[in-house]
């Protein structure tokens, strides 16, 4: 699944990018004079010797990278910075990584990384802590929006610092709704009741074909009803009475009346095609559709459309999955410190400021979104319903095996959802089978 890549300029690309479409003990540091708390010849970003670090990320087709890069090196004449694009793919992205890494080769220093990555990196001994360069310039972890830190943190130690960031939202009809729905018995309610009205054929869409997608919605259902899958000392938690909950309620939903009978077939893409088509009443899709909802080339539902928070259980809080990608250093690099100081300027205010002009790329750090100028790059910062909606983002589960966790939650989940368990039986078969895949 792509949740992340980025399509067209301006305030499309900003959606566009959005939509991209995330253990064990402390590491001790590994023999090659490169951790974190070491130093070694190469680290010269600070001296005036002139060194030359090689950045790598996906395929960027807008101006952010190189007017970053511009702006880093004007500020820091000693560091030349080489930018080596990776494929747009993220699955494609992350094997390169592994093999590049995997190696310890030092080809690359700093790469983005998706927020499902880091865990498994740092557990691998494929990136470098950072808690040291933290400490050193006084960052404040909490500038930046909770979920994007917890992303980067594996084991009590930070290994990448938030660059964009992304997260589920409720759309709903404006022409046919005044207030969205605050909880989840309130969206069901409403659906329900408002379905056929404006020419609608359903009363909500979602992600729920087996696939990553369909993790990011169970996540919100999870985590708004107090569930957790994996706790933070990497202990599987999901056989919870709160889990169970969460799940029953994207049970019922997918197997009301008022979504699409191949509710189990949608991704992104068919939410998307039917929202804009004017066919649902409300929708929960990443913030990419708000530009797509107002293009008036494609949509029937242009000048109609708001946003908001997802719902919140009736005893618990809203939650939105976290999406977007940090900042890595190799843990191999002969430069670190000029590695961290592009790393520092490319997730500080100035750099996801750049980020948001050149780009359209949600800031991490929340005060940014105050910034006259950062309100101006896209519409969608401007509105308090979608900072609210990144201060309640979370995250998936923090491991070093979140490919196979994701696997058994795809699998069991759409067990639940066609019928064939329970939400206990799911919740109690991915508990056994979590446990089993942590132990191995």
């Amino acid at each position: 699944m792509k949740l992340w890549n980025k399509k067209v300029a301006g305030v499309t690309v900003l959606t566009m990018s959005l939509l991209l479409a995330a253990c064990s003990g402390d590491e001790e540091s590994t023999d090659t004079g490169t951790d974190a708390g070491s130093d070694t010849g190469g680290d010269e970003g600070t001296s005036e010797e002139e060194v030359t670090i090689t950045y790598a990320r996906g395929v960027d087709v807008t101006n952010a990278t190189d007017a970053l890069i511009a702006a880093f090196e004007e500020q820091n004449p000693n560091i030349n910075v080489e930018y080596r694009e990776m494929p747009a793919d993220t699955g494609a992205q992350h094997d390169q990584y592994v093999t590049i890494l995997g190696s310890q080769s030092s080809e690359i220093d700093v790469f983005q990384a998706d927020v499902i990555w880091p865990a498994e990196f740092a557990q691998a001994q494929y990136a470098l802590e950072l808690d040291r360069f933290i400490e050193q310039d006084g960052i404040n972890l909490d500038d930046y929006f909770p979920g994007t830190i917890q992303s980067g943190n594996f084991n009590g130690r930070q290994y990448a610092m938030p660059q964009f960031t992304d997260a589920g939202l409720l759309y709903y009809r404006t022409d046919i709704v005044d207030t969205p729905p605050a909880t989840w018995t309130e969206l069901i309610e409403m659906a329900g009741s408002l379905q056929g009205e404006g020419e609608t054929e359903f009363g909500y869409l979602m992600q729920a074909n087996q696939y990553e997608g369909m993790v990011t919605n169970a996540v919100e259902f999870i985590a708004s009803h107090g569930g957790e899958i994996i706790n933070e000392n990497n202990e599987v938690v999901v056989d919870s009475p709160e889990t169970v909950a969460g799940i029953q309620t994207m049970i019922d939903i997918v197997n009301s009346e008022f979504v699409p009978s191949n509710i189990l077939s949608f991704q992104e893409t068919e939410t998307n095609n039917a929202w804009v088509g004017g066919q649902a009443v409300f929708a929960r899709n990443w913030p990419y559709m708000q530009a797509t909802s107002n293009d008036e080339e494609v949509s029937e539902v242009a000048g109609n459309v708001g946003f908001s928070v997802l719902p919140a259980a009736e005893d618990g809080t809203n939650a939105a999955t976290l999406g977007g990608w940090m900042a890595m250093i190799n843990r191999y690099s002969e430069n670190q410190e000029a590695a961290w100081e592009f790393v520092k300027f490319i997730t500080g205010p100035e750099g996801q400021k750049i980020s948001a002009q050149e780009g359209g790329l949600a800031p991490t750090i929340e005060s940014l979104y105050e910034d006259a100028e950062v309100q101006e790059a896209a519409p969608i910062f401007a509105q308090p319903e979608f900072v609210e909606t990144l201060q309640n983002a979370v995250p998936r589960p923090v491991t070093p095996i979140y490919p196979r966790i994701s696997d058994i939650m795809q699998v069991q989940l759409s067990r639940a959802l066609a019928g064939e368990i329970t939400a206990e039986e799911a919740a109690a078969t991915m508990q056994e089978e979590m446990e089993a895949a942590i132990a191995e």
